[in-house]
């Protein structure tokens, strides 16, 4: 009775049959399929974001002034 024997994994599998029931199993087959579903969606939105970023990377030009200084002191405003 090796570790590739038949008998071997059928015994392996009416033992955690026994210990944990069929309905406990089923849950986890779901909620291990739904983990693997979301990390998959998850690197799908991983691969797609880059190019959003780059059609964002170009924002509209936007008319002002650029003030360049060194603050001094710490003042307070009052509005």
């Amino acid at each position: 009775m090796g570790i590739g024997s038949i008998w071997h994994w059928l015994a392996v599998l009416a033992i955690v049959l026994l210990i944990f029931g069929t309905k406990k199993l089923r849950n986890i087959g779901s909620d291990l399929g739904g983990a693997v579903k979301g990390f998959k969606d998850g690197m799908r939105e991983a691969t797609d974001k880059p190019a959003e970023k780059a059609a964002d990377a170009a924002p509209a030009q936007v008319g002002g002034k650029t003030v360049e200084g060194q603050v001094t002191g710490k003042t307070e405003s009052r509005v």
